[in-house]
């Protein structure tokens, strides 16, 4: 039975993992932080699986600031497969707290690379990269070659996370691989991101529980996928021979008003009698557009994006509207 180490495990993309390396007999462990309410509420059914039935998932306090703790962890442990998806990763957010984004995503990069390291562990290693750092985009659709430009504090923490996990690789021979994903979302992902902030209130306006909607740039374009297909590609880059780098997106791109639109006419209401500008949401400098290319992804590893932008849309407004009605 193989072992995994999942950072940011109570996170949208770290749930789904969870889920999918369980199905497929790993025993998971995840890394948590201490906190006075309970945060596993996306983990929280594995518990009810009696396949699973809290014996082969197990969940450890700890700390991306802590790298004593997170030596032991692994040392204790003895992972084959380490995923690092923790992160204060939040892009607005991110300009408020810099020096603690920078510390958590960066910083906290090198301690794992570090641990793993130190207690000798031959674990393959994953680092969460992100679109955000092509920022001010070199090149249309960006790919695993495309320069860096980054926009925001969380992203240039993410660059400097990209290249440690590409020195790691090269200086010490570690199994080590950055996913760049492209905008991957779900019902699980987190309130105040845009998508899900925008499909929990077309389901409160719906059902008459809110009267607006409140948002910033309506023309940034992203590339928009399914968070649980893209932890597919996640695994698939860990089972190949060698640690590389490889772009997870669907080559489309959409603006936020575009989501809006999808958003509120599938529950036949029309965008513009509800959303309004506020200039709060907007962040100091705006990324415009990103759409990636994922064809070494498709070539190599054989993944390929099967939910479409408005399919996406959708089953996340159908999924807020069932949660609204049970709240």
């Amino acid at each position: 039975m193989k072992k995994a180490l999942i950072t940011g495990i109570t996170g949208q993309d770290g749930s789904y993992l969870a889920d999918l390396l369980l199905e497929k007999g790993y025993e998971v462990h995840g890394i948590i932080r201490r906190a006075s309410t309970f945060n596993t509420s996306r983990i929280d059914h594995l518990y009810q699986d009696p396949h699973v039935n809290g014996v082969r998932l197990f969940l450890h306090y700890g700390d991306l600031s802590d790298s004593l703790n997170l030596t032991r962890l692994i040392d204790r442990i003895q992972p084959e497969e380490i995923y690092h998806l923790g992160a204060q990763s939040h892009v607005r957010v991110s300009y408020d707290i810099p020096e603690y984004t920078g510390d958590v995503v960066a910083l906290g990069t090198i301690r794992i690379l570090e641990a793993i390291r130190e207690a000798k562990v031959k674990a393959r290693f994953y680092q969460a990269s992100s679109s955000e750092m092509y920022g001010k985009v070199q090149q249309v659709p960006q790919t695993e070659t495309t320069p860096f430009w980054p926009r925001s504090p969380y992203a240039v923490a993410k660059v400097y996370a990209y290249w440690a996990t590409v020195n790691y690789r090269e200086s010490y021979g570690m199994h080590a691989t950055n996913g760049i994903l492209f905008n991957h979302e779900s019902p699980r992902r987190g309130e105040t991101f845009v998508t899900r902030k925008i499909t929990r209130a077309v389901a409160r306006i719906k059902l008459g529980l809110q009267k607006e909607l409140y948002l910033g740039n309506l023309d940034a374009k992203r590339d928009w996928g399914y968070a649980k297909e893209y932890v597919e590609g996640m695994w698939r880059m860990l089972q190949q021979p060698e640690g590389d780098d490889y772009v997870l997106a669907t080559n489309e791109t959409h603006s936020v008003r575009e989501f809006c639109e999808v958003a509120f006419a599938h529950v036949g209401l029309n965008w513009q009698d509800f959303v309004k500008y506020d200039a709060r949401y907007e962040r100091p400098a705006e990324v415009d557009l990103l759409i990636g290319d994922a064809t070494k992804a498709k070539t190599k590893l054989g993944w390929v994006p099967q939910t479409t932008f408005e399919g996406l849309t959708k089953l996340m407004v159908d999924a807020d509207l069932e949660a609204v009605k049970r709240s």
